[in-house]
């Protein structure tokens, strides 16, 4: 009997293929780019090492691929409820990374797991188990008139973990903010009910913003992306802006210079001079090195990410498989387009990542498996009623 590489990927990847190559497409382009933009911090730090940086993203990579292989092995409705389970344990982490977390560029939201040493970011715990929690409980409410009790119920979580994660991390938190709304739309939530979430989250966010201390940081963003710097503000406040304008224009000196055929795979001149190449602004290092065609096909897998997982979503005819899938998919999605929209200058800094693209840690981990996830739905139809 042969041994057919075919055969055991057929018999092994289930769900939609075209999923599968995409992340596959992403994955190949992220080790090639961010061993690239990694190659003078790597050369500085470790010594002449320039592997270093490669094989620890190799590493990160594989391991997000397995969690995604065997997250969609597993029936997605065992996921409602671990998501109950996920967000009970993300607010104290969430608090934890507040008080205790590992400090980075003026941001404390890292735990750093003992033993290993690697940081962690419990934002992203908390997104994939609330999105989760919301689409179970919605699901339960498609054949029958919701409830007040239930809808304020999902509008407190939405509120508390966007709140807890705004004490750190703004974008993320408007980012979850924006997909929860998307998915109670989808869900045929009443519109009263819908602007009392906005309402809401606008009331306890804006006092948690304040609180973290993250208010200035936010306004003076959105400023120096409108040009309103002036001699008034502050010296950090200066310095800042500074460094938000630096970075911005940084990208459009690598945009510009990739053209329409790029500089060519390993060739960035920017990946030297531009803070962050191998994480918040990636896609600039990758229109630099593979030109604008390598930007438009990057673009295009992310909307056929989302066309696939809308597909799911469709063919699905249960409603929490549904939901479950537009939710992450719209996460991923709109946290990809916000990052390339930084890049070319179509919205203030924020500091996101590239979903799969992007050098990280256990956020790779967490794509692999929201993914992963969406794939179980795309798999074939199971029995929801004991969710």
């Amino acid at each position: 009997m042969t041994f057919s590489i075919g055969d055991w990927l057929k018999f092994n990847l289930k769900g939609d293929r075209q999923i599968w190559w995409i992340v596959l497409f992403l994955s190949i382009m992220s080790v090639l780019v961010v061993y690239s933009a990694t190659g003078t911090i790597a050369f500085q730090k470790m010594q002449g090492n320039t592997e270093s940086y490669l094989l620890k993203h190799s590493a990160l990579v594989i391991l997000g691929l397995v969690c995604m292989y065997f997250a969609h092995k597993v029936n997605y409705v065992y996921y409602a409820r671990l998501s109950k389970f996920g967000m009970w344990l993300s607010v104290p982490l969430l608090l934890w990374a507040y008080f205790k977390g590992v400090n980075a560029n003026d941001a404390s939201r890292w735990i750093t797991i003992p033993i290993i040493n690697q940081t962690f970011q419990p934002s992203d715990l908390a997104k994939l188990a609330l999105i989760a929690n919301l689409a179970a409980m919605l699901a339960k409410r498609q054949r029958v008139k919701y409830e007040p009790k239930v809808l304020v119920n999902m509008i407190g979580w939405i509120g508390i973990i966007c709140a807890l994660i705004i004490l750190t991390n703004t974008s993320t938190a408007l980012l979850l903010g924006a997909t929860c709304f998307l998915l109670m739309f989808i869900g045929r939530v009443p519109f009263t009910y819908l602007m009392g979430m906005v309402a809401f989250c606008i009331v306890v966010g804006g006092i948690a913003l304040a609180v973290g201390q993250r208010l200035p940081t936010a306004i003076n963003r959105v400023k120096t992306f409108f040009g309103e710097t002036n001699k008034r503000m502050s010296k950090e406040e200066s310095a800042e802006a500074k460094r938000q304008l630096f970075q911005s224009h940084q990208s459009f000196i690598a945009l510009a210079n990739g053209g329409i055929q790029g500089q060519g795979p390993g060739r960035s001149h920017q990946r030297n001079t531009l803070p962050h190449p191998y994480s918040d602004f990636i896609f600039a290092i990758i229109v630099e090195e593979y030109g604008l065609w390598g930007g438009l096909l990057t673009v295009a897998a992310y909307v056929w990410l989302l066309a696939r997982g809308m597909r799911a979503m469709r063919i699905s005819t249960r409603p929490f498989g549904g939901l479950l899938s537009a939710g992450l998919t719209f996460s991923l999605v709109l946290q990809a387009m916000v990052n390339m929209a930084v890049a070319v200058g179509l919205v203030p800094v924020t500091g996101q990542p590239l979903p799969l693209l992007s050098m990280g840690g256990t956020s790779l981990i967490f794509t692999g498996i929201a993914i992963g996830i969406v794939i179980s739905v795309s798999r074939d139809e199971v029995d929801e009623s004991k969710i």
